[in-house]
């Protein structure tokens, strides 16, 4: 049986949709501390244009890497937003954990 090369890009996204909604249920969705934050300590910049970006998150002990928006930084941590589902959710990750998605 041959592959569908011209939607291949779909199927892909599907799936990479229902493995997050999968692991999404694994556990709350993790995010950085007040403390580990330091806003009193660093600036915080907030973007009216928000930047494509490929994250580490965790859902309880499980880690996916997801397509999201970064909306906020400081020089050690990125707040982000993604979708899981129907639903929009938001956390703060470590600036590491991030890379700027070229690809849209």
């Amino acid at each position: 049986m041959g592959t569908n090369r011209r939607y291949a890009h779909r199927v892909d996204a599907r799936m990479d949709d229902r493995i997050l909604e999968r692991v999404s249920h694994d556990g709350p969705l993790q995010t950085l501390t007040p403390g580990e934050l330091e806003l009193d300590r660093h600036p915080l910049t907030i973007t009216p244009i928000p930047e494509p970006v490929r994250a580490w998150v965790r859902f309880g002990e499980t880690p996916v890497r997801v397509d999201a928006e970064a909306l906020r930084w400081t020089p050690r941590a990125i707040g982000i937003r993604f979708r899981v589902g129907e639903r929009e959710v938001r956390t703060w990750v470590w600036a590491s954990a991030v890379d700027r998605d070229t690809s849209r």
